[in-house]
């Protein structure tokens, strides 16, 4: 997949490259036969990357990006995806299927997509980790 064509610097800052994680994601998801329902869905306590629905069925997706220039990453992102990031997650899911008058039975997954952005080849790849249990 290829990065935005307005990356010339290998150096940039978290917000930026979180966004344009997101944006990949979401066009990888989109490709892939998902409807975009919300991105960055912000509350006091959190934040929902994507949510995403496919066949009736609600997917709410954390996306961590990474940048590098070499094969070399010093963690990889599914890392940041920790124990408290996932009751986070969990709290903004409860939000959401209430907000929306879904109820919280309602079926869904939750999904990591870790972007790896290569600054030289200015190449994007993604790892989907499928069906995570919070």
């Amino acid at each position: 997949m290829a990065l935005l064509s307005y990356l010339s610097s290998t150096n940039m800052d978290n917000k930026t490259k979180g966004r344009i994680g997101e944006n990949l994601a979401s066009r990888f998801l989109e490709k892939n036969g998902f409807t975009i329902v919300a991105r960055n869905y912000m509350k006091k306590w959190g934040e929902l990357d994507i949510v995403a629905q496919k066949d009736g069925t609600l997917h709410f997706v954390e996306v961590k990006s990474v940048t590098y220039v070499q094969n070399d990453f010093i963690h990889t992102p599914e890392e940041n995806v920790h124990a408290f990031k996932m009751s986070q997650i969990r709290r903004m899911i409860r939000t959401f299927l209430m907000e929306t008058n879904r109820g919280v039975e309602s079926e869904f997954y939750f999904h990591v997509l870790c972007v790896y952005m290569n600054m030289k080849t200015r190449k994007a790849r993604i790892k989907w980790i499928k069906n995570i249990i919070l």
